[in-house]
């Protein structure tokens, strides 16, 4: 064990939270949660647990160099933030969570005629309403049949309700349903039941949980245990998930006096003429040379800013990274410069040498290769690389400074890596009009551009697809009824 891993031990919290062990390299190997960081982390590095613990824990020991942890304020948050940790860091030794296991959350699409919420376990950026994840199933499934009762919201699954759905149901009889499949209620009306229950599961509406709790009582004082007992779980329930409603937010990445240190120790690496306040860090993400993109994080007096990060389609260029950053960097000063916005004190690359040369071929063109400093960041041996044959820094893993650099490196590479998972997604979903005979490329792309996705197109009534240049009312038909069988919801 050296000194740094063993000065960090020392001076543990007593207190919820995740950790992450780093190796040699500085690369996250494994991230764990604990009621009492101190206890836990503790216990791995004991004598007899490097006794008597199996190979793959006494390997895992052999390899931690580093560590580090987030505190977080109990143990439901601890559950999602590792899970989130593991998803995003890909640690070689995480087995459990490796599988891709996702905790449950609430998904309604506003988009529909009338929507209802379902239970998803993947978080997508598709314009639906997401709540949670939340750490317990059983909170999950109590909500959502709430919510439906509560609100008489539809449970049926077909894309627009009418009175053949009806056949075999009697949600209208046993669950409250409005049936707005009879015409019961009209779009409007449904939709400011779902507003209200959307508000509700945001935290909005506290009095419809003080009225089930003065339900319960009511039943208890009646002694009708059983309706009592029913409704305490659902109130219990239903304050645990409104307790966890958000999904999990990481703390700063360091705090700010820390980050201060940190970017006064940059400065000085790098000859700067003051701390950075605003870093820029930039990453090409592509699958085989094909979706290339880019993304841009942007941390302020050294914690990452979401409001700032952006995302870009890499056009010109493919299986090309340094082109690739040319190009990202040329849009976003061209966007700075027209929207007359501050530039950056310090452009990070993640990459090498190639990366930072395009990156100020750029600055130049744009007459500020003098003004804003570029430096890269080689993932291999986390080398600060530097411009103008300047030899390259490498820094002591408890350097501030390089933390900053490595975990605003890594959020950006999180970041590409998402959007890159999203398109290629996408043009999965988009594959199944390649199917349907009579649609071909100019043709889909033409349908695609006018309803915004393949599942806006599915939920489409066949005479607003008929109404599409060329498209007749025979082939809007086989759309629909190709897409109904393929376009399934979120499970």
């Amino acid at each position: 064990m050296n000194d740094v891993l063993r000065e960090k031990l020392k001076h543990l919290p007593e207190k919820p939270g995740c950790y992450l062990y780093r190796d040699r390299a500085g690369t996250i190997i494994y991230v764990g949660k604990a009621v009492n960081l101190r206890r836990r982390v503790q216990s791995y590095f004991r004598a007899s647990t490097l006794r008597t613990a199996p190979p793959k824990l006494r390997s895992l020991i052999h390899h931690v160099q580093d560590l580090e942890y987030r505190i977080v304020r109990s143990e439901a948050e601890a559950l999602l933030t590792e899970s989130h940790l593991i998803k995003t860091y890909r640690p070689r030794f995480n087995i459990l969570l490796r599988d891709d296991k996702r905790y449950l959350a609430l998904r309604a699409d506003p988009t529909r005629d009338f929507p209802r919420f379902t239970t998803c376990r993947i978080i997508r950026e598709d314009g639906a309403h997401y709540f949670g994840p939340f750490p317990s199933a059983t909170v999950v499934r109590v909500a959502l049949d709430f919510v439906e009762k509560r609100f008489g919201l539809r449970k049926c699954n077909s894309l627009t309700p009418c009175p053949e759905d009806h056949t075999h149901c009697m949600a209208d009889i046993i669950r409250f349903c409005t049936a707005p499949c009879l015409g019961r209620i009209s779009e409007a009306d449904y939709r400011k039941r779902f507003d209200e229950a959307c508000a509700f599961l945001r935290g909005e509406r506290p009095a419809i949980t003080e009225e089930l709790h003065r339900q319960m009582l009511k039943a208890s004082e009646k002694e009708d245990f059983e309706r009592a007992a029913r409704l305490r779980d659902t109130w219990l329930a239903l304050k645990e998930l409104l307790r966890e409603k958000a999904r999990v937010r990481l703390q700063p990445t360091l705090p700010k006096p820390t980050a201060q240190e940190g970017l006064e120790e940059l400065a000085s690496y790098l000859q700067l003429p003051s701390p950075p306040h605003i870093i820029e860090c930039f990453d090409i993400s592509h699958l085989m040379g094909t979706h290339t993109v880019a993304s841009m994080v942007t941390a302020v007096d050294g914690v990452p800013d979401k409001r700032r990060y952006r995302r870009f389609r890499i056009r010109t260029v493919t299986n090309n990274d340094p082109l690739a950053m040319a190009e990202v960097i040329q849009r976003h000063l061209s966007h700075l410069k027209d929207e007359n916005a501050p530039l950056p004190d310090l452009i990070l690359c993640d990459g090498a040498q190639l990366q930072v040369e395009a990156t100020r071929t750029i600055l130049k063109q744009f007459n500020l290769y003098d003004k804003i400093p570029v430096a890269g960041l080689n993932e291999h041996f986390e080398e600060i690389v530097l411009a103008e044959g300047r030899p390259n820094l490498i820094l002591p893993r408890s350097s501030k400074a390089l933390q900053i650099l490595m975990r605003l490196r890594d959020e950006a590479h999180r970041f590409a890596i998402t959007y890159n998972r999203t398109l290629r997604l996408r043009v999965l979903k988009e594959s199944v009009l390649d199917e349907i005979p009579n649609i071909g490329p100019i043709r889909k792309k033409s349908l695609l551009k006018a309803f915004g996705s393949v599942r806006r197109l599915a939920a489409a009534e066949v005479e607003t697809i008929a109404q599409h240049p060329g498209i007749t009312p025979e082939l809007a038909k086989i759309i629909k009824e190709a897409l109904q069988a393929r376009i399934i919801d979120h499970d």
